[in-house]
């Protein structure tokens, strides 16, 4: 692989991955607006995500397949870890910012899994195979 592959693949990664946070933090929008975690949002911001990569960063086909798949569970984990520093923040009376550097990653890590339950997995794993399909998926034009 050239030097040019290599660094277009790695900006491609880092791309998907930026995208992925950015549809965790819509996400929790949604949910901080609907008072719940709303689990099923994994289906539109994983459609969302794989159109994306899938028209933006890499050509439909394998390697945006798993750059979509990646992103959506990057969001997933990112809404739970985000929604457990906004209880932590609300129940302490601090900033979200604030709480969240208190708790740390750790913390926040585990009071986001013990919120998981078997219905997120399944969203979870539903919106992930929902985006790999869509940003794997070659429209053929007649």
């Amino acid at each position: 692989m050239s030097t040019r592959a290599v660094l277009l693949y790695a900006f491609s990664l880092f791309s998907a991955a930026m995208l992925g946070l950015a549809g965790g933090a819509v996400w929790m929008v949604v949910s901080m607006y609907l008072r719940h975690s709303a689990p099923w949002l994994a289906l539109p911001i994983g459609a969302l995500l794989a159109l994306t990569i899938r028209t933006c960063v890499r050509p439909a086909g394998t390697g945006a397949a798993l750059m979509a798949a990646a992103a959506t569970l990057l969001a997933t984990f990112y809404v739970n870890v985000l929604i457990a520093g906004v209880l932590i923040a609300g129940n302490m009376g601090l900033g979200l910012i604030e709480a969240m550097r208190t708790a740390g990653v750790g913390m926040l890590w585990q009071l986001a899994r013990m919120a998981l339950s078997p219905a997120d997995f399944a969203w979870t794993a539903v919106g992930m195979l929902l985006a790999t399909w869509l940003a794997w998926w070659r429209h053929r034009r007649g």
